[in-house]
């Protein structure tokens, strides 16, 4: 497969992916042309992968993760209130934009385990694979995540237990 058709078919999906992981759509796309452009250096070796997707995805994340480590170390983090989202007439859009905010406030890591395993459907072994893990360290994020975001949204308790 040629680099410009793997980018055209793959290149919304890429941006959607890593603006749910970094919660923010420049940055995202940002991420994502830094990354493309390393892979496009190295395309006819990746090309002949059994998933050049998973590679770019795992690409993907180790970018956003060495991004904010990189400039979590330069930046000084002031702590700023929250603003607050105002309320939108369409409630799936208003649902959509809280749960955003929620997931932004997670750790990185809990936030990408979360994005791989609900966005983009995958199994717990293939996220390991792609933040270079094992799955029962993906299934203690996904936990902790799921559980910070219960908190957060205000789920009620009875409602965990019918997952």
């Amino acid at each position: 497969m040629e680099f410009e058709h793997f980018v055209r078919e793959a290149l919304p999906g890429l941006v959607r992916f890593a603006t749910a992981m970094c919660a923010d759509r420049a940055l995202a796309e940002d991420l994502t042309q830094e990354v493309l452009v390393r892979v496009h250096a190295r395309w006819s070796r990746i090309s002949n992968l059994d998933m050049p997707d998973a590679y770019v995805r795992r690409a993907l994340v180790n970018e956003y993760l060495s991004w904010r480590r990189k400039w979590a170390r330069l930046i000084p983090q002031a702590v700023a209130p929250r603003d607050k989202v105002e309320p939108d007439p369409a409630e799936q859009h208003a649902d959509r934009s809280e749960l955003a905010a929620e997931l932004a406030a997670l750790p990185p890591r809990q936030r990408t385990v979360l994005v791989l395993r609900y966005l983009c459907g995958l199994s717990d072994q293939e996220i390991a694979d792609i933040i270079g893990c094992r799955a029962v360290t993906v299934r203690g994020y996904a936990a902790r995540g799921l559980a910070t975001l219960r908190i957060q949204l205000g789920e009620p308790i009875g409602a965990r237990n019918k997952e």
